[in-house]
């Protein structure tokens, strides 16, 4: 994978398939300590201790459909290859949570990508799933939350085009601010 949005997908595609109602993504970038940390946190069916232990293999997979699971091992990858690292914690019928750690600047560290895409693809392909995606840069923050979309909406699906595309321009705009905001305060551009 050539973005870390692309695992973020992976990842919380995962969490649909351990039937998480409500998955909830962060991503938090932190320029004064040059840090990016991803994290994505679910109430699905959970994981024993011994599938914790093999998930960063990538010849281990629950899946039936194909023989490897290269999703978390290749961020686990990612992640380490910038001084980074990547911990998962699971119990079974209370969800897993993931949480990888980059070096912001870093050379070898995978550009984010289109994270807004990524959270439509979500919401788009899972209308009936909740999700929670939080940007953090520095000290400014803002949430996209379903549950707060689905309340306004009154019944008008989250898969609809219109609402699909309203989440993507919400979540770039925010974006956009908060990043703008830290450069003009002096801080670093990512």
């Amino acid at each position: 994978m050539q973005e870390l949005s692309l695992n973020i997908l992976d990842v919380a595609q995962n969490s649909v398939r351990a039937g998480a109602t409500l998955t909830e993504i962060t991503v938090d970038e932190q320029p004064a300590d040059d840090r990016l940390t991803i994290s994505i946190r679910d109430n699905g069916c959970g994981m024993a201790p011994e599938q914790v232990r093999q998930v960063t293999d990538p010849f281990f997979t629950t899946r039936t459909t194909r023989r490897v699971g290269l999703g978390v091992p290749l961020l686990k990858m990612a992640a380490e290859l910038t001084g980074g690292s990547l911990e998962i914690t699971s119990e079974p019928g209370r969800g897993t949570s993931l949480r990888a750690v980059f070096g912001l600047n870093h050379i070898d560290r995978m550009p984010l990508g289109d994270i807004a895409a990524t959270i439509c693809s979500l919401v788009q392909c899972n209308p009936d799933i909740d999700f929670l995606y939080t940007f953090r840069h520095g000290d400014a923050s803002f949430c996209a939350d379903t549950r707060e979309f689905r309340a306004v909406l009154e019944g008008i699906p989250l898969s609809t085009p219109e609402v699909v595309a309203y989440i993507g321009g919400y979540i770039r705009e925010n974006t956009a601010e908060i990043q703008n905001q830290s450069s003009s305060d002096g801080g670093i551009e990512p």
